[in-house]
């Protein structure tokens, strides 16, 4: 995978799945701009990819609101030239029945999973227009793909992230760029720790739901990122408004 003479944008690039689909891109030659809410882990990143010999840049970022979002894309963009791939990784999570959930979480869960990719696509786009072309792969779930227990809001939001990256994908398509979507299963991540210590109740879906996977386990964030990386590279030239699902078999339909 030649990634030699692009740059990438990684949304949610501080930890996590994020993290993984830097150093991926990084490894194929990408120049990565790392944005995170988290100014740290931007930053710790950003050393991991240049000590690679790779040029990155970390963009502290709170992506749920669209003016630090435009401003950080001209801010690569003044950096780096152009932006060739725009990768969405970030999420949260909170499991709880929908009966007893409140509009305080529904918001930020939209906000963090939804809105947050419609202020990135937007602001990323015009310009991958006017380049000639470009790559967006999004991170959706395979909660988004078939429903999950106690997910009902997060599940909603990634399924609007499928639907919203199938759209663009055929908008789009005739500038060359192409829209593609990661739907991981359990990913052994820092926000999978926190749904499994949120109660005892979790813990146990978490368990089951590993039980219930034909591999036995989660992925580890490397296995998403190699298949963001194929959707980011040259061999996937032909490949758009797809969804593929990194689930260890969890999900079959």
């Amino acid at each position: 995978m030649d990634l030699q003479d692009k740059s990438a944008l990684v949304s949610g690039g501080g930890g996590g799945i994020g993290h993984a689909v830097a150093l991926a891109l990084a490894r194929a030659g990408a120049k990565i701009a790392v944005a995170d809410i988290a100014k740290e882990n931007a930053e710790k990143v950003k050393c991991e990819v240049q000590s690679l010999g790779v040029d990155a840049m970390a963009c502290p970022v709170d992506l749920t609101k669209k003016p630090e979002v435009d401003r950080m894309v001209g801010d690569i963009i003044a950096r780096f030239g152009h932006i060739d791939i725009l990768v969405n990784c970030q999420g949260w999570d909170r499991l709880e029945p929908f009966v007893e959930s409140h509009e305080e979480t529904w918001e930020k869960l939209l906000a963090i999973n939804f809105k947050s990719v419609l202020y990135t696509a937007k602001a990323v786009l015009p310009q991958m227009i006017s380049h000639g072309g470009g790559k967006i792969v999004n991170i959706s779930s395979d909660a988004g793909r078939v429903g999950s227990s106690w997910e009902a809001v997060y599940a909603g939001a990634k399924g609007a992230v499928i639907a919203f990256s199938k759209t663009i994908a055929r908008e789009v398509a005739r500038y060359k760029i192409n829209v593609n979507v990661v739907c991981p299963g359990l990913t052994e991540t820092p926000l999978l720790q926190a749904v499994r210590s949120q109660s005892e109740h979790t813990a146990k879906i978490i368990e089951a739901v590993t039980k219930a996977t034909p591999f036995r386990r989660p992925a580890k964030p490397e296995e998403i990122a190699a298949a963001v990386l194929f959707f980011a590279s040259p061999a996937a030239e032909f490949i758009t408004g797809q969804t593929l699902s990194v689930s260890g078999g969890l999900t079959m339909v």
